[in-house]
């Protein structure tokens, strides 16, 4: 299997950014890692061994960058408004900096679009900015996400914190260019466990999309399933076709 590790400096973020690619060809799929992961993580927890045989087959290919959660979001030392634009700084490292690479390296990109993915606050990263940036991302993977950001603002809340938070934005947006891309274009895919901690926010997200009339999947895993890496491992050998 192939794998390659980039670093630069970002200039969105004014510090240096490590990624790993797995894969040589295939659907592209951009990984967000857990709560202040790295972007080794998913091959350290075993996810990139799950998905190896479609990795080696060239069916998908791997982007693994860093976070800055614990710069952003869980930053209680910094201010709840400068968590946020931390974290808009982060969107604009993705958009301005990793997607021009991804498409460069993987020309599939162009055609049939990124796919986001994410376990647990990796999902919240996934869905958000698939959400934003339907003309970017066709597919969104959250597996046992969290969608709501309030509980990390300390009580504060302004503009900026709005188009941060899918469940405040997503019942509110009424721009039919988003919707004709949701519903013709786009898959939305949420996944959690019977056991989850964030089954409930996964319902929730599900209700929202469902007056929205947005399409999409709400999978609940049976058998007891609870929020870790053996669940998230299979539901990656699930949906990563």
């Amino acid at each position: 299997m192939k794998r390659d590790f980039h670093s630069w400096h970002s200039p969105s973020l004014g510090r240096g950014m490590d990624l790993l690619v797995f894969g040589h060809a295939g659907l592209p799929f951009l990984v967000f890692p857990t709560s202040q992961g790295r972007f080794f993580e998913y091959e350290d927890r075993g996810m990139v061994d799950a998905v190896r045989w479609q990795l080696d087959q060239g069916h998908m290919q791997l982007f693994c960058p860093d976070s800055v959660d614990a710069e952003s979001w869980y930053n209680k030392a910094a201010h709840p408004a400068d968590r946020v634009l931390r974290h808009m700084a982060y969107e604009r490292y993705i958009m301005d900096e990793l997607t021009p690479l991804i498409r460069n390296v993987n020309p599939a990109a162009n055609t049939a679009g990124i796919v986001t993915t994410g376990c647990s606050f990796g999902g919240y990263h996934a869905l958000n900015l698939a959400l934003k940036h339907p003309g970017v991302f066709s597919r969104c993977v959250s597996m046992s996400g969290a969608f709501d950001m309030r509980p990390f603002l300390s009580g504060y809340f302004d503009y900026n914190c709005y188009f941060c938070n899918p469940v405040d934005y997503l019942p509110q947006t009424r721009d039919p260019w988003f919707f004709d891309r949701y519903r013709e274009s786009n898959r939305f895919l949420l996944a959690a466990g019977e056991w989850d901690i964030c089954r409930g926010e996964n319902q929730r997200m599900a209700d929202i999309m469902q007056r929205k009339d947005i399409p999409h999947r709400l999978d609940i895993w049976g058998e007891r399933a609870v929020h870790d890496w053996p669940l998230w491992q299979r539901m990656a050998q699930a949906y990563f076709r």
